[in-house]
């Protein structure tokens, strides 16, 4: 009963560390992982506090997934989160087995419970950390009276094995025991419970200890299997790193047992304490893990990607959108996020190939009013096979990934949502209309009225050309530049543009250059042009303008005066068959 106490008190710890998983948690990772000395302090304080490598291993892999963190990130933190783990060692041997923490059990029960029925969500963390200690307390006090009552009955240090054999066997059993619970730190409590009844013998508990050290990789594997080639190379380093220590600690044992002898006896620690000889173990052999490993973690990161290698990925499908984001909101947003870059690079080739050009003809050398302007071949690009193919499918897995986000829409993550969804509803909008323009546009190029050829050859120019400043723009935000065209410049300029193509279209049938359901045509065309850059605005701007730096630079930017306006708007005002 003892151990299943526990283990619901671990689970009721974890689901109330959960609770605080709505940004603070996310944005301190982030913030604490630019290094490999922040990143494993941050997993040894996390899982310290948390007393949950396990729950600290997902946040990671989903983190990882989500292209939060790099590869090198997350394995510091999983050796820092081997170092905290023995924490949970130290707590069990020096205060619960010494301490009557029985007594503390109840009051926090009591005061858990009542917390845990409050609908702020805070609150209700709370509540759940508290009950989680409570049965955790709980579970030491009735295993240590399970093993005293089992004492009378029969001693299983009769049972004990000595040598090599023991050190093996007691080694597959924890490694056993741990997979099976899936908690090093219930195994850790079963083997210093039993130890400090002499239910087993030091020699044997040390094997156990370094069993469930390997064990406890399983549940991260077992995590890993739902995330993408990161987290699943996230996983084999936690496997490879706890393996390694593991041999290291079987090979070296009677060398570290020597070492925690002198390190005990410095500290003070009686000589017959073994539950606390047994921490200090723990914690010596995962330190010398880390020591040993932690300069060749470079090496590590490239060996995993050699040996779990990306599966060539399908374009068409989505490529961040994994069931291990879900659980976190900031790995939901950034999950979104990145998938919706990936929806808008498919729609940008919808609409470049609708005009003949490629995305390619953006970032060369060649003049985009040049390419529009000698490009008459006749372009038959099917719209609606292209969305099929290349938007549906993930503009789908979007919207469901959105809705089955198991978080509060109270949260400001919920709104980050909702703007990301509005964006690839925009996108897919300019798409739709780009199809309503292409009919006349394909005509327009067969026309014997070079007016009207002229005409739509701006319009054309004006999309391509508003593409190619989204991208110089999205390419100066990543590089960490200064953007030298505010997007707020382009949104006036489009406005302007409106205003100059209805001017000129006026014109033109007053001049009677062109007809007047010629010019009826171009006017809703014209209409067309303007939603779709307006939408392709909207959309990058949710994209690539998307966290507080950035913003902050960007409206520096926004005091631009009136010319930087004027000139992009004779760039695109200016006849299509002007030289450069």
């Amino acid at each position: 009963m003892g151990i299943s106490i526990f283990l619901f008190g671990m689970l009721s710890l974890e689901q109330g560390f959960k609770a605080f998983t709505g940004g603070m948690l996310e944005r301190i990772l982030q913030k604490t992982t630019d290094t490999t000395w922040k990143s494993l302090s941050f997993g040894i304080v996390s899982t310290t506090l948390m007393q949950s490598s396990t729950l600290v291993s997902i946040i990671t892999i989903s983190f990882l997934s989500a292209g939060l963190l790099d590869l090198i990130a997350g394995i510091g933190i999983i050796f820092g989160a081997n170092l905290g783990s023995t924490t949970g060692a130290w707590l069990i041997a020096g205060l619960g087995l010494k301490v009557k923490i029985s007594a503390y059990a109840m009051p926090m029960l009591v005061f858990g419970v009542l917390c845990s029925f409050q609908n702020n969500k805070q609150l209700k963390g709370i509540g759940y950390i508290l009950t989680g200690l409570g049965f955790l307390f709980l579970g030491i006090h009735y295993m240590k009276e399970s093993f005293e009552t089992f004492e009378n009955t029969i001693k299983l240090a009769d049972y004990a094995i000595p040598g090599l054999k023991g050190l093996l066997i007691y080694t597959l059993v924890g490694i056993i025991a741990t997979m099976i619970m899936q908690s090093s730190h219930a195994t850790l409590v079963l083997i210093i419970t039993a130890l400090s009844v002499h239910q087993i013998t030091y020699d044997n508990a040390l094997a156990l200890a370094i069993g469930s050290n390997i064990g406890t990789t399983f549940t991260a594997v077992i995590g890993s299997l739902r995330a993408n080639v990161q987290g699943k190379r996230l996983a084999g380093a936690h496997l490879l790193f706890n393996l390694l220590t593991g041999i290291i600690a079987l090979i070296f044992i009677r060398e570290f047992i020597i070492a925690v002898d002198m390190i005990n006896a410095a500290l003070g620690i009686a000589a017959a304490d073994n539950t606390l000889k047994l921490a200090t173990f723990h914690s010596l052999f995962n330190l010398v893990g880390v020591v040993i490993m932690l300069p060749f973690m470079n090496h590590l990161a490239a060996l995993l990607e050699k040996i779990v290698v990306e599966k060539r990925p399908n374009l068409f499908r989505p490529k961040y959108l994994n069931s291990s984001a879900t659980g976190f909101p900031e790995t939901v947003v950034e999950s979104v996020r990145l998938e919706s870059i990936h929806l808008y690079e498919h729609g940008i080739h919808i609409i470049l190939h609708t005009f003949g050009l490629r995305k390619r003809n953006l970032s060369d050398q060649s003049d985009l009013k040049q390419l529009i302007e000698h490009n008459n071949e006749p372009v038959e690009y099917d719209i609606d096979a292209g969305y099929e193919k290349r938007i549906k499918g993930i503009y789908s897995a979007i919207i469901a990934f959105i809705s089955q986000a198991n978080f509060t829409w109270e949260m400001k993550q919920s709104s980050k949502l909702t703007w990301l969804r509005d964006a690839n509803r925009m996108l897919v909008e300019a798409i739709k209309d780009t199809k309503h323009l292409q009919k006349n546009w394909g005509r327009s190029r067969t026309s014997k009225n070079q007016a009207t050829r002229d005409e739509y050859k701006k319009i054309a120019y004006q999309i391509v050309l508003l593409i190619q400043q989204i991208e110089k723009f999205r390419q100066e935000i990543a590089e960490n530049e200064l953007p030298l065209l505010s997007l707020d410049v382009l949104k006036a300029s489009i406005e302007d543009e409106d205003m100059q193509m209805n001017r000129s279209i006026d014109t033109l049938i007053r001049e009677r250059k062109i007809t007047p359901e010629t010019g009826s045509s171009l006017i809703n065309d014209s209409t067309y042009m303007y939603n779709i850059k307006k939408n392709l605005i909207k959309t990058a701007e949710t994209l690539f303008v998307h966290d507080n730096a950035n913003t902050m630079r960007i409206e520096q930017q926004l005091a631009l005066n009136e010319a930087e306006i004027k000139e992009v708007v004779q760039a695109v005002d200016a006849p299509i068959t002007d030289n450069p």
